[in-house]
C-alpha cells in the first residue's frame, strides 16, 4: 500500500482550516493530541501563523480502555492555552474508532467550554466505534481491520503501514 506524504496532506489541511476560520484569529487556539497529533499540530500552527500558544493533550487518563491496556508508562501532562469561549482546532494524526477524540474532548471540557471545536485529522481510516467525524481530513484511506497506519516523527513526519498478527494484537 502506497501512503501519502504527510507534508502534502498538512498543506491541504492548512488551506481547508484557513477557509473555516474567522478573519480575527484572537479567539482561535490549536491543540494537538500527544504524540502524532501534536507533531501535525505544530506544523499546522506554523503554517496558519496562529498567534496563540499551541496546546498539547495527553489523554492517557481519559481513555476508556486503560483498564484493558493499562496506563502508558510515559504519561505526559497536558499543556493547554485558555479554551473557554474559544474556537479550538483539535488535531490528531489518525482517526479510527473515535475513542481518542472522545477522550480528548472530555479533557478539553475539564479546562473550559470552547465555543466551537474543529476536528482536523491527517488520515481517516474508518472503522468507527463512536459517531465522531473529522471536519478537516488530509486523506481517507481504506484498510483492513488488522491493518494500522502509524505516523513517526517529528522530523521527518512519515507514515508507515503495519499489519497486526496474533503476536502483536
Amino acid at each position: 500500500m502506497s501512503l501519502p506524504q504527510p507534508s502534502e496532506l498538512i498543506t491541504k489541511m492548512s488551506s481547508e482550516i484557513q477557509a473555516t476560520l474567522p478573519q480575527n484569529l484572537d479567539n482561535v487556539v490549536m491543540v494537538g493530541i500527544h504524540t502524532g497529533g501534536a507533531w501535525v499540530a505544530k506544523v499546522l500552527h506554523e503554517q496558519l501563523q496562529l498567534g496563540n500558544e499551541l496546546g498539547q493533550l495527553d489523554i492517557s487518563f481519559y481513555r476508556d480502555d486503560f483498564t484493558q491496556n493499562g496506563l502508558h508508562p510515559q504519561v505526559k501532562s497536558s499543556v493547554l492555552p485558555e479554551v473557554e469561549g474559544k474556537t479550538v482546532i483539535l488535531v490528531d494524526d489518525v482517526i479510527m474508532s473515535g475513542r481518542t477524540i472522545r477522550a480528548a474532548m472530555n479533557e478539553l471540557f475539564d479546562y473550559g467550554r470552547p465555543e466551537r471545536i474543529i476536528l482536523a485529522c491527517l488520515l481517516d481510516v474508518g472503522h468507527r466505534e463512536l459517531p465522531i467525524q473529522a471536519d478537516i481530513v488530509g486523506q481517507r484511506i481504506e484498510r483492513k481491520t488488522n491493518e494500522r497506519i502509524k505516523l513517526s516523527g517529528p522530523e521527518p513526519l512519515e507514515l508507515t503501514h503495519v499489519t497486526l498478527t496474533e503476536e502483536n494484537v
